[in-house]
C-alpha cells in the first residue's frame, strides 16, 4: 500500500472506494460518493486544499482515504473492510494534514466499534456533536401530488446556475434581496460528473416563481438513492410541496433500480415521509 496526496485526477477512483466502501457495510453512509459529489463543487468547498487530502492505493485503486469535509477542521476517515489495519494510520494522517486551530474532527458509527477503539487510543474523545442518517425503503413511497397551482419542472444546475443558486439562497434562509445575492453569492455553474437533470426537480408556482428544490442521487453501481439538498422558498412553506418534489424524485430514482435513500438529517419532515433513523454517528476530537 502506499500513501499519495489527491490529485484532481483522482476524482473518479475516490468515488468507486465511497461505492466499494458502501457496498455491504453501511456504517460509512453517511460518507458516500454522492456526499463527495455534492461537496466537491460547492463553493464553500476550500478547493485549494485538494492536496491535502490522503488517499492509500493498492494496485490501481483507492482502499482508504482521509478526506476533509468543506474545509480543515473535520474529516472522514475510512477504509474498505480487508484493508482496516490502515485505519490507525489513515486517522493519524488526518490528524497531521486536515485539523486546524481547535483540533480535528471525525464521525464515526455508534456501530462501528474498531474505529471507535482506533480513534480513542490516539486521544480522540467523545463530544455532544451528533449526525443521524435516516433511510427509506422504496417500496413504501407516498404518492406525489403537487399543490393546485404548482408545476413540476426539471433544474439543470448547471445550464441554470442563476436560477439554481438563487432558489437555495432563498431555501436555505439567506434572505429574499435579490441584490444582495448577487452582490455575495457570485453565479458560478457547478458541473458535477454524475448529475442527473431526471433527477433534479422544482415546483413553480403559476407566476412562474421557483418555489422549492429537490435533488436526489443514484449511480448505476448501488442500489441506493441519496437526497441533498431539499429545500422551499419561505413564502411557499408548508403546503407540502417538497414532500410532493422529493416523492416524485424517489419513484424516478426507484425506476433506475434504486431500492432505499438515504439522507443526513433528523428533521420530521423526513419522517413525516417515512425516513427512520438508520445510523448515528458521534464525533470524536482531539485538539
Amino acid at each position: 500500500m502506499e500513501c499519495k496526496r489527491c490529485r484532481e485526477s483522482d476524482y473518479q477512483a475516490v468515488c468507486d472506494f465511497l461505492i466499494a466502501l458502501n457496498g455491504a457495510d453501511r456504517t460509512h453512509i453517511n460518507w458516500n460518493w454522492a456526499r463527495l459529489e455534492w461537496m466537491w463543487e460547492h463553493p464553500e468547498f476550500d478547493k485549494s486544499a485538494k492536496s491535502a487530502i490522503g488517499l492509500w492505493w493498492d494496485g490501481g485503486r483507492v482502499v482508504g482515504a482521509a478526506i476533509y469535509d468543506m474545509y480543515f477542521g473535520e474529516a472522514f476517515c475510512a477504509a474498505l473492510p480487508e484493508y482496516a489495519a490502515l485505519y490507525p494510520e489513515i486517522l493519524a494522517y488526518a490528524y497531521r494534514e486536515l485539523k486546524d486551530d481547535a483540533g480535528l474532527g471525525i464521525a464515526i458509527c455508534r456501530d462501528n466499534a474498531g474505529e471507535i477503539r482506533a480513534a480513542e487510543a490516539l486521544s480522540f474523545a467523545p463530544a455532544e456533536q451528533r449526525e443521524t442518517v435516516m433511510r427509506l425503503a422504496l417500496d413504501r413511497l407516498p404518492p406525489a401530488r403537487l399543490p393546485e397551482g404548482f408545476s413540476l419542472a426539471e433544474l439543470d444546475a448547471a445550464q441554470e446556475a442563476y436560477d439554481f443558486q438563487w432558489l437555495l439562497w432563498q431555501g436555505f434562509d439567506h434572505g429574499t434581496d435579490r441584490a444582495a445575492f448577487e452582490r455575495e453569492d457570485p453565479v458560478v455553474p457547478q458541473v458535477r460528473r454524475h448529475f442527473n437533470k431526471h433527477l433534479s426537480l422544482t415546483a413553480t408556482a403559476a407566476g412562474g416563481e421557483k418555489a422549492a428544490y429537490c435533488c436526489v442521487w443514484v449511480h448505476p453501481h448501488t442500489d441506493y438513492a441519496y437526497v441533498e439538498p431539499v429545500c422551499t422558498v419561505p413564502a411557499y412553506r408548508g403546503r407540502g410541496i417538497a414532500s410532493a418534489l422529493l416523492s416524485e424524485a424517489l419513484h424516478r430514482a426507484k425506476s433506475l433500480g434504486a431500492k432505499e435513500a438515504y439522507v443526513i438529517s433528523d428533521l420530521a419532515f423526513y419522517e413525516k415521509l417515512g425516513f427512520e433513523t438508520a445510523r448515528q454517528y458521534t464525533f470524536y476530537w482531539k485538539t
